[in-house]
């Protein structure tokens, strides 16, 4: 396989750009080798500098539920920008996409929409601490919620130290009012919430965490957060940016029968656009600016582009079984993967959840992963990199990092399932004598 046009490219983008790449992952460092620059994609494929195709399961870290350049979307996109592609102020189109997601999501009744998941949750922890008139707030170590100072916390990499940032730049300040604890363990919440019942403003988590591979909120978990902040006066928020529209149309909180307070979303209401939103409850929603105190705002939010891009989508993906169809290909590609490993004993731990999917090599047998300090004992991440490059070689690109979660759309066909089944197969066989 050919890579020297993305080589030569990415040489000449690290000397204008930090790392040559504007997010980090995308620099290939925990993988290795050449980063690939990608020219186009269609369907379920996508064709880098160098003219190679591959069957794409990263599909722009989730938003490309319907893949790469969905006519109905490429449509809605070439309506809108003929009338104008940014406004600074309101249009119908913001409107329409809210109503969708209030029908959609089974919690929400008012919708604000923002650029990013991280504008998305920052501004839902300050509408917290504005609701709640409290200041500390209840994070998952593992689980991402953006780059906002106050949440780059064990956020699914970085210092293994409680109330420390993962970052220079990030002053012990912003994120002393930030309490992490690990993923899966409700005795831990119970243990916070007996400490700090009267100041705890918020609990933010992922239902399934997608930025420490894919792992799972237990039930049990998820609902008895749910039942504590009920109980204690802070508010339960959902960070659905992610799983929002994946799981189920109606997101995790659909898939587990969750109630939030708040929901953060982005990517799929998106169709591939720059987006997010935080939506919730009327009451809690209604501090927010102009209407309440608490002040949040945007110049490009609500752009007409995003807004058309993420109708189209929307529309699109609950048409039918289409949905269950993509499912049922995420299913079987997680099933064949299991199997493999089976065949050929290499220690593996998957899991899928409607049209999200994850794969861990193991370190050994028998290991189980339930939360951040599992995943980062027993992943094996240099057989993953072994794994991604041997895909790579063969047209099937993951994600660039053991710690991600992979996505399937309804362009990926059975063919495509079975193309990607047979190279995994050929990798799990070339492994099994190391």
């Amino acid at each position: 396989m050919k890579t020297e046009r993305s080589a030569g490219l990415h040489d000449q983008a690290k000397k204008l750009i930090p790392g040559g790449v504007n997010s980090p992952v995308r620099a290939f460092k925990s993988v290795g080798g050449v980063p690939r620059y990608f020219e186009k994609g269609s369907g379920a494929y996508v064709w880098d500098a160098d003219g190679n195709r591959y069957i794409d399961y990263v599909l722009s870290w989730g938003p490309l539920i319907l893949g790469h350049a969905h006519p109905d979307v490429l449509a809605s996109l070439n309506d809108a920008a003929t009338r104008g592609t940014s406004f600074g102020a309101p249009t119908h189109l913001e409107t329409e996409l809210a109503q969708l997601v209030v029908e959609l999501v089974p919690s929400v009744e008012m919708v604000r929409f923002v650029n990013s998941g991280t504008e998305a949750t920052m501004s839902a922890l300050r509408l917290a601490r504005a609701f709640t008139g409290r200041d500390k707030i209840v994070k998952f170590a593992g689980c991402y919620h953006g780059h906002a100072d106050m949440l780059l916390v064990q956020a699914g990499s970085g210092v293994a130290t409680l109330g420390l940032p993962d970052s220079p730049g990030v002053p012990e300040g912003a994120t002393a009012d930030t309490i992490v604890i690990p993923f899966n363990d409700l005795e831990a919440v119970e243990q916070v919430f007996a400490k700090w019942s009267d100041r705890v403003a918020a609990v933010i988590v992922e239902p399934i965490a997608g930025n420490m591979g894919l792992v799972k909120g237990s039930p049990e978990f998820l609902h008895g957060l749910q039942t504590m902040c009920r109980d204690h006066g802070s508010l339960f928020i959902l960070d659905e940016v992610m799983t929002g529209f994946r799981v189920a149309i109606g997101g995790a909180q659909a898939f587990y029968g969750l109630d939030p307070d708040l929901t953060c979303l982005g990517k799929v209401i998106g169709g591939g656009l720059p987006v997010g939103a935080y939506a919730g409850k009327a009451e809690v929603m209604q501090t927010v600016a102009p209407v309440g105190p608490m002040y949040q705002a945007g110049t490009l939010s609500g752009n007409p582009l995003a807004m058309s891009a993420g109708l189209a989508a929307l529309r699109a993906l609950t048409e039918g079984d289409l949905f269950a169809t993509i499912s049922a290909n995420t299913a079987k590609l997680v099933k064949g993967v299991v199997e493999s490993g089976q065949e050929f004993n290499i220690p593996l731990q998957t899991g899928n959840a409607g049209t999200m999917f994850g794969v861990y090599f193991l370190a050994g047998a028998g290991a189980d992963i339930v939360d951040f300090d599992t995943a980062k004992r027993y992943a094996d991440t240099e057989r993953y990199a072994r794994y991604f490059h041997a895909m790579l070689e063969r047209g099937v690109y993951f994600a660039p990092s053991q710690f991600e979660a992979g996505f399937v759309s309804s362009a990926h066909t059975e063919e495509d399932i079975d193309f990607s089944l047979k190279a995994i197969r050929e990798f799990m066989e070339a492994e099994r004598g190391i």
